[in-house]
């Protein structure tokens, strides 16, 4: 069971790392903030594949935490 979680671990990471990667980038510095909060008073949103794969970010990070609290339970 320990090595099919570490190698699920593995997966999730090499996964999570892809999606990262994939997402475009943002502004940097003061006035990326800027620009980014007047595109949300406006009514800009993210839209496509951007939305997906910020969405996909939260839930593989997610159950990444959560089989490496599961990994660390069984380890003891």
């Amino acid at each position: 069971m320990i090595t099919g979680l570490m190698i699920l671990e593995a997966v999730l990471s090499i996964v999570l790392i892809a999606v990262v990667v994939l997402q475009s980038g943002k502004s940097a510095g003061l006035s990326g903030s800027i620009a980014g909060g007047a595109e949300s008073i406006f009514g800009g949103k993210r839209k496509g594949l951007d939305e997906i794969l910020a969405k996909a970010t939260i839930i593989i990070a997610a159950l990444f935490g959560i089989v490496t609290m599961i990994l660390v339970k069984l380890m003891q």
